[in-house]
């Protein structure tokens, strides 16, 4: 009888587990690909004859296509299945890659960028539909921990590939190769029978539709502006951390590359930490302001010094793990600031916050590299992160409600 009963649960469990293992692939290929053009900068500044400033403009033109077309693409993935709009995303971003390595040129990479800023409006919209279904509810916290590790893993190991290919394959080589690795992680999930989630699958208690609330309040709005100083005081690092370290600092592309990787391999160590620092307390907004005010002595550090390769490394690992360890904490805070009812309404505008900075970042930082000033790469990311310290403090004034169900 035991036997009988435990079948179907063991066959849930597998399922479950297929399925995030599945949807933590896609998780990782998306955050992979949103550094491959940035990794490659270098060679595509010498094969273009463009400035910085308009390469950046490359990444601006993912921002901005990512962050217009997030929410028709939830709403579009509710309509016709998560699954379905996943696959797609996936194949259309590594084929725009494949595409530029083909035909290299300013207008293919604009073109390049716009799609991949459409293949990355899916994954959370998506990955979140389909986790929220099929997950056991007593480990979704878990699930979803996991997921952000697997997306911040896809970043951290992309310097080092993308300097692997180039070395071996050459720049054109190293972009369709990476653009390969959209559709074979489509393959994949299709292979795993990886599970589909609509509308018609999410339904309230007793089948109910929660009822409509007013979601733009002051904390949501301050959370907003939070998560784009976070994006910002990230992205000056991730995107022109390599180039601002070689043209100011005389570190060579490799030793800058592992720097990066140990920024960016720390920060997804960092998220499965932060998970459990998050879960023993109810200071969110303190535990971000702590963290961020010892990443800006970091940073002022690496941005006034010019560190031996070891230490520099070590200084952007342990930046990287700070980084990290707010993750969970920056989403909680969102949790406790959402009216009942509204938490996904409230992610949804809150990470708006970060496909502005997605949006502005790249022309900054690329200003900011045009005028022969790396060290201010370092800098702007220090002024970034004070502010972020002194509006994460501002967000813990007031108690957090008791959490919903």
């Amino acid at each position: 009888m035991v036997d009988i009963l435990a079948a179907p649960q063991q066959a849930k469990a597998d399922t479950s587990l297929r399925t995030l293992a599945a949807i933590s692939v896609a998780h990782w290929v998306s955050h992979f690909h949103l550094f491959v053009l940035p990794m490659l900068f270098p060679f595509l500044k010498e094969q273009l004859g463009v400035g910085y400033i308009e390469l950046g403009f490359a990444l601006t033109v993912f921002g901005v296509v990512s962050g217009l077309t997030q929410a028709p693409i939830g709403y579009l993935a509710d309509h016709i299945g998560a699954r379905k709009v996943l696959l797609i995303g996936l194949t259309v971003g590594g084929v725009a890659l494949i595409m530029l390595g083909l035909h290299l040129s300013y207008v293919s990479l604009i073109v390049c960028a716009a799609l991949l800023g459409l293949a990355n409006s899916v994954y959370h919209p998506c990955d979140y539909a389909i986790l929220s279904t099929h997950m056991d509810e007593a480990r979704m916290g878990r699930a979803f921990s996991v997921h952000t590790f697997a997306g911040f893993l896809g970043g951290a190991v992309a310097p080092a590939i993308m300097a692997a290919l180039v070395a071996t394959v050459g720049g054109l080589g190293a972009l369709m190769v990476a653009g390969a690795v959209g559709p074979v992680a489509a393959l994949l999930l299709i292979a795993v029978r990886i599970p589909d989630a609509s509308s018609a699958d999410r339904k309230t208690d007793g089948g109910a539709s929660a009822p409509q609330q007013s979601i733009v309040t002051p904390a949501i709005i301050v959370l907003t502006i939070f998560f784009m100083l976070l994006g910002l005081s990230n992205a000056g690092i991730s995107n022109f951390g390599v180039v601002a370290l070689m043209s100011g600092y005389g570190v060579t592309f490799s030793a800058a590359n592992i720097a990066l990787t140990a920024f960016l391999g720390a920060s997804a160590v960092g998220v499965l930490a932060g998970g459990y620092l998050a879960d023993r307390t109810k200071r969110h907004g303190n535990v971000a302001a702590a963290c961020f005010a010892i990443n800006a002595v970091i940073i002022t550090v690496i941005a006034t010094i010019n560190l031996p390769s070891a230490v520099l490394t070590a200084a952007m690992g342990l930046a990287g793990f700070l980084g990290g360890v707010i993750a969970p904490s920056r989403d909680m805070l969102v949790r406790n600031a959402a009216p009942a009812g509204a938490a996904g309404r409230a992610f949804g505008i809150v990470s708006t916050g970060f496909n502005f900075s997605g949006i502005l970042s790249p022309l900054l930082f690329g200003w900011i590299m045009d005028q022969s000033l790396p060290h201010w790469v370092f800098g702007a990311s220090v002024v970034f992160m004070v502010l972020t310290v002194l509006l994460a403090l501002v967000t813990d004034r007031k108690p957090a409600e008791p959490a919903r169900a």
